[in-house]
This record gives C-alpha cells, sequence and structure tokens, in this order.
C-alpha cells in the first residue's frame, strides 16, 4: 500500500522541478498550504447540504410552486394494470424493439400498437412532475446564484483575479487563505451532494452520465487542489457559474408559465454562455494556464495534464456553443421541432418541441426518449384502444393570463422532461 502511495503522489508529476513534498509540509508560523487531507471535510458538508436541499425544497421552493399554481399532478394518462408488460417493463427491458412487440401482441392478443402505447404511458409515469423538475431548479438557482455572489465578492478582492500572473508567481509556495478553502471545498461538496442525491431522486434515464460528469468534476477539482492551483480553478469555477444561474432562472419561468420572462433570460443566457465559453475563458484563463505559467513556473507533468484538461472543456463550449447557436437559428426561422443538448454542462439528454411551442420551448425542451412519446401523443389521444376508450376532445385554445400568449389547456412547456443542465463545469 504504501509503494502505491508513493507511485500516486510522486514528486515528479505532481510538482515543479526541485520542489518536494517535504518543502511543502513544514511552512512558516501562521502559513497554511493545501493539503490533499483537507478535501475529507468536503464529505460531511456535502451531506450537510444535502439535507438543507431537502429542507429547502420542502419549506421553501413547494410554497413558491404552489403560489405559481405548479402541483404534482401528473400531465400523462397512466398505464392500464397488466402483469405481463409490467414484468417485461420492471426485468426486461422499458423500450422493446420489434421483436418483444410482436412476441407480445400476440401472448396478449393485442395490436402492436396498443403495446407501444402502453410502453409509451408506463414510461410517462416515471417522469418527475413539473413540481419536482420546479424545486430542483429552484434549489439549483438559489446555490449558483449564493456561490456565484461569494465567489465574486471574493475574488474581487484578489491579486489575480485583476492579474491572472498572480496565479503562478511564488508557485507552489502559495498560502491557502480562509476565503479560497471555503469557495473551493464548499463547490466540491455540492458536487457531491449531487453524486448523493442521485440515489435517491427519481431514476432518470441520463443517472450514468450524470453520475460520471459528477465524478470527473469532483475529480478535477481535487486535482487542481492538491496540485495548488487553487487560484486560477477559482476563476474557472466562476466564469462557469455566471450562466448557470441563468439558465436555473429560464428553467423556473418555464416551469410557471412566464414564457416571455423564459425567452428573455434563455437569450441572455446564450448571450452570457458565449461570452464566457467563447471569449473570456479562452483568452483569459487558457492564455494564463498556457502561456503565462510557462513563462513563469514552466511545463512539468501535471501542468501538462491540467492544461490538456482544460483544452478538451474548450472544445467542448465550442460545441456546445455551436449547437445552441445552430438550434436556436432553425427554431426561430422554421418554427418546426428541434432537438437541443442538455449538455450545457454535465448532461447528455435531448430535448424537443413543437412548432405550436414558444422560443424558449423550443430550446428548453423534453428528452430525446421523450420524442416519441411527445410526438405519440395526438395519436393517443385521438385512438380508441381495445377497451372502448373514447377520443378525448381537442384542446380549447385559451389565453395565458401571466404573459398573455395564446397556449393549449396543456401546454408544452408542462411536458418539458429532464432540464436543460447546468453547463459543464470544467
Amino acid at each position: 500500500m504504501a509503494a502505491l502511495s508513493a507511485w500516486f503522489w510522486n514528486e515528479r508529476f505532481w510538482l515543479p522541478h526541485n520542489v518536494t513534498w517535504a518543502d511543502l509540509a513544514d511552512p512558516a508560523p501562521g502559513v497554511e498550504y493545501p493539503k490533499a487531507g483537507h478535501l475529507l471535510s468536503a464529505l460531511p458538508l456535502a451531506l450537510g447540504i444535502f439535507v438543507v436541499r431537502i429542507l429547502f425544497e420542502r419549506f421553501v421552493a413547494r410554497p413558491c410552486a404552489s403560489l405559481l399554481h405548479i402541483h404534482a399532478a401528473s400531465a400523462y394518462r397512466p398505464a392500464a394494470p397488466n402483469k405481463v408488460l409490467e414484468m417485461v417493463f420492471a426485468s426486461i427491458t422499458k423500450c422493446p424493439d420489434k421483436r418483444h412487440l410482436d412476441g407480445l401482441s400476440k401472448q396478449l392478443d393485442w395490436d402492436v400498437r396498443k403495446v407501444q402505447r402502453w410502453f409509451r404511458q408506463r414510461r410517462n409515469q416515471e417522469k418527475p412532475s413539473v413540481l419536482i423538475k420546479f424545486c430542483e431548479s429552484m434549489w439549483r438557482f438559489t446555490f449558483y446564484l449564493c456561490i456565484f455572489t461569494y465567489g465574486i465578492l471574493f475574488l474581487w478582492q484578489s491579486t489575480w483575479f485583476w492579474d491572472t500572473r498572480h496565479c503562478w508567481y511564488h508557485y507552489p509556495y502559495q498560502v491557502l487563505t480562509p476565503g479560497l478553502y471555503t469557495y473551493y471545498v464548499t463547490e466540491l461538496a455540492f458536487y457531491w451532494s449531487l453524486m448523493f442525491s442521485q440515489f435517491t431522486d427519481i431514476k432518470r434515464k441520463d443517472f450514468v452520465i450524470m453520475f460520471v460528469h459528477h465524478l470527473a468534476t469532483v475529480s478535477l477539482i481535487s486535482f487542481s487542489y492538491a496540485n495548488n492551483m487553487l487560484r486560477v480553478g477559482s476563476l474557472v469555477m466562476c466564469v462557469h457559474d455566471a450562466s448557470d444561474i441563468l439558465l436555473e432562472a429560464a428553467k423556473l419561468a418555464n416551469y410557471a408559465k412566464y414564457q416571455r420572462i423564459c425567452d428573455s433570460l434563455f437569450v441572455v443566457f446564450s448571450a452570457v454562455f458565449f461570452i464566457t465559453r467563447l471569449f473570456i475563458f479562452p483568452l483569459w484563463i487558457l492564455n494564463s494556464t498556457l502561456f503565462e505559467s510557462w513563462e513563469i513556473i514552466g511545463p512539468y507533468p501535471s501542468w501538462w495534464l491540467f492544461n490538456s484538461l482544460l483544452l478538451v472543456l474548450q472544445v467542448l463550449h465550442v460545441i456546445w456553443s455551436y449547437l445552441i447557436a445552430g438550434i436556436a437559428y432553425k427554431a426561430i426561422v422554421r418554427g418546426k421541432l428541434y432537438c437541443l443538448t442538455t449538455q450545457l454542462s454535465e448532461n447528455s439528454t435531448f430535448y424537443c418541441l413543437t412548432d405550436n411551442s414558444t422560443f424558449s420551448d423550443r430550446l428548453l425542451a423534453v428528452s430525446k426518449d421523450d420524442r416519441s412519446d411527445v410526438e405519440s401523443s395526438s395519436e393517443e389521444e385521438a385512438d380508441t384502444n381495445g377497451r372502448g376508450f373514447k377520443m378525448s376532445p381537442p384542446h380549447k385554445e385559451k389565453e395565458n393570463g401571466t404573459n398573455g400568449h395564446a397556449v393549449p389547456s396543456k401546454t408544452w412547456s408542462q411536458q418539458i422532461g429532464r432540464h436543460v443542465s447546468k453547463s459543464n463545469r470544467w
């Protein structure tokens, strides 16, 4: 075990030339350097954040949702009880292929379309309600707003915020201040709490992808802390938090059916996303990590790894920005069914809405798997099934009193699925 630890914490990988762990182990009185052991304090803090989230959603977010007339009732028709199909759904597949559909159709003496419809309705039953999504977004919005405000207030007084060369002066002998420690460990604890909450929240299709994302984020924050790259790391976190606040605010307005506010917020979010990810991040942060650090401290193995990860992140920023811009353009010009990836941060789900939706609805939408469910909803309402259900009457158009848009009685925004997620940090 000692040999493995010595290999992992090899000084020639982690530290610049002529610097050893012993040099950092015994600082002057009153001086503290970052140590990997400090990261353990993020675990109990993450548990505390998780508890605060539960209390916040129960006593703050839900009353706010009630004031906005957002309720827990599902917008989807429940699937009829069927033991055979329920067994297949629970133990074999939730999305049966043609072979399974044909077999079940013969076994139950049902039409194939009726079997497909049952599985659509059963999948819809597991989707989180608008109330749950509203509470989740309100919690994230509150956290991002608080941590971004704290980050700005702290960095405003920091020398490296105004001159990024100070990120590398005297590196790695840079003092760990209480404010920087609080900022870093709180962000780390928040992502640990997101990992915990995945096992208690309603299971979503992107469970594995989101878990990997949170794990990668935790690993990168921990890596920069152990390597004492906290100064530049704090800039990276602040830049990414800026657009997250606006995205969650747009989603809250969308769930509450304030479409004009949602549209405006999404436009502002898009502008902030493009500015922070395509201009500020590469011209301010990457310029410092690649060129200023090379000039001041020179490259070493972990320096190469750190910059490689930041460059990969920048490539993702370009891809996401291109997708957002392209789909927004198509949604505005054509007004047809389009999809937008939720990997604005950590999420790989796709969202879609139809041409009768508003601009923001076309961009904040339901997940890829929900697309077939939503597209088939009109068929489910129009068709009669084997038990003689009557056709549902067409929805009448009515005026949305909150924003003046004419929308169906069950708006597309009520069917919005998994959130357009927080834009990928790191």
